[in-house]
């Protein structure tokens, strides 16, 4: 803008000395603004020992200095410096030692604006790939200190629509608004009669130029941010569990994001079922060491687990449900392992004394399995292992329930368990016909044992009686 009007040297050494004032006032200034913005970071990069709340709060100013840069340009920096000028220039122009109409002094601060918003988005963009190593710095040292990772929080203090949109308008109208105001000084020193006729096209060129800025810089951001939240909502549907994967319609960068992510939930399928393998084979491993201990009862566990799903499956409960039952079916006598061998195995009737400790084993069973770890996969388990000798009619133990107070699983397994025992050989006796014991749970639907259930066992059992026989010899 300098080239295109005619100054004289001492005018210029004049301006010199007013651009010069007005940086020092500039300077001054900022670094007041800067050193407040930067205190939480330093106290904490001053302290050997930095205490949580100190680190938080570092960590919170450091994501936001970003931002705090943009205030500073279009404060301190813009007005400390504009300002000044301002006022010495009008001085100076009032007084005649600078030869300019006042009106010039408008125009340089609306110039002053629009250089301030290019310096704001550089500066933007430069803090935010600078503050990257502060920020790990101060992560690490509340993960050393006080097992606290910041990270796992989310910081968002400017949307990317904004940055999209501010930084696209500028860097389009800024060169022409510059390219315009110049153009005015050339027509003004040169007293050429057109400035009416060139703001009435260059308002125009300007105005369009504008609306294709907001214009790009709203496809821009909507083909930026539909990646994106394409990825979001695959994640929150990772942290519930579901790992979906996503359809690769993209032809840039984004592209490769979704291929890892793509990548990533099929590693997490692969671990999700070693993991699942590993469980299942535990849980019946266990199942079949407690049967061992007794050669009569082997394979009890598995076959109690069974029938269960069979009554879960008749009865339409969801494949999540179902494996949770099966899961505590296969370990509904794991407090069996509290119970001595002499009473266990013992081959006579047995005592109301050794009959009451055997009545102990659910309340072991939930005991022992409360203890395992992580304790929220075994809470849905320890219902069917504490109440599966529970009655309907309340006169079973260990608490004496009543209908439906008893859980679910403890209803559904009271069915299978007993089935189970009556149909399987022991020392003391034959195991009896299927039919037979269908129809002692028949005749115990309501008092014994829950109705509903019982029901659907025996309706499936009498309609496939030969393929629940040949599965009990197979069990056997």
């Amino acid at each position: 803008m300098f080239t295109t009007i005619d100054v004289q040297l001492n005018e210029t050494i004049l301006l010199g000395k007013i651009i010069c004032l007005s940086l020092l006032c500039m300077l001054s200034l900022e670094s007041i603004v800067f050193s407040l913005m930067i205190r939480p970071i330093k106290r904490t990069f001053l302290n050997d020992q930095p205490s949580l709340h100190d680190l938080r709060l570092s960590y919170k100013q450091t994501h936001r200095l970003p931002i705090l840069s943009v205030y500073r340009i279009f404060g301190p920096h813009l007005f400390g410096f504009s300002i000044p000028a301002m006022a010495m220039s009008y001085i100076y122009i009032n007084n005649e030692m600078l030869p300019f109409p006042l009106y010039y002094v408008g125009i340089a601060f609306g110039a002053s604006v629009l250089i301030a918003g290019m310096h704001a988005i550089i500066e933007f963009f430069l803090a935010t790939k600078a503050i990257q190593p502060i920020l790990v710095y101060i992560r690490d040292q509340s993960q050393n200190l006080y097992d606290v990772d910041f990270s796992h929080q989310s910081h968002i203090y400017i949307s990317i629509q904004k940055k999209v949109l501010y930084s696209a308008i500028f860097i389009g109208i800024f060169p022409l608004l510059l390219f315009s105001l110049a153009t005015h000084f050339r027509f003004t020193e040169a007293s050429i009669p057109l400035l009416t006729e060139y703001w009435s096209w260059a308002v125009i060129v300007l105005v369009v130029s504008i609306l294709f800025a907001f214009y790009g810089a709203y496809l821009l951001f909507h083909n930026i941010a539909e990646p994106i939240q394409t990825l979001e909502d695959a994640m929150q549907q990772i942290q519930q569990g579901n790992l979906v994967y996503q359809k690769d319609v993209y032809s840039d960068e984004f592209s490769k994001l979704i291929s890892g992510y793509n990548q990533m939930v099929s590693g997490l399928k692969r671990r999700d079922k070693i993991n699942k393998q590993l469980l299942d084979s535990l849980f019946t491993t266990l199942a079949l060491a407690l049967d061992a201990r007794d050669p009569y009862t082997a394979g009890h566990s598995v076959r109690v687990a069974k029938y269960s799903v069979l009554i879960g499956e008749q009865a339409q409960l969801d494949m999540e449900t179902l494996d949770l039952l099966r899961k505590s079916a296969l370990l509904h006598d794991i407090g069996k392992i509290g119970i001595r061998d002499d009473i266990l195995l013992k081959d006579g009737r047995l005592t109301d004394e050794e009959f009451n400790e055997i009545k102990t084993h659910p309340v072991i069973g939930a005991t022992i399995l409360s203890q395992v770890q992580p304790k929220v996969e075994m809470d849905a388990l320890i219902p069917g292992v504490k109440y599966h000798h529970e009655r309907y009619d309340g006169l079973g133990y260990p608490e004496g329930l009543l209908g439906e107070d008893i859980p679910l699983f403890g209803r559904i397994m009271a069915v299978a368990d007993a089935f189970d025992a009556m149909t399987s050989d022991r020392p003391y006796r034959k195991g009896m016909p299927i039919q037979k014991a269908l129809a002692i749970i028949e005749e115990g639907k309501g008092s014994q044992w829950d109705p509903k259930y019982a029901q659907l066992f025996i309706s499936y059992m009498r309609q496939n009686e030969q393929l629940a026989s040949d599965q009990l010899k197979k069990s056997v």
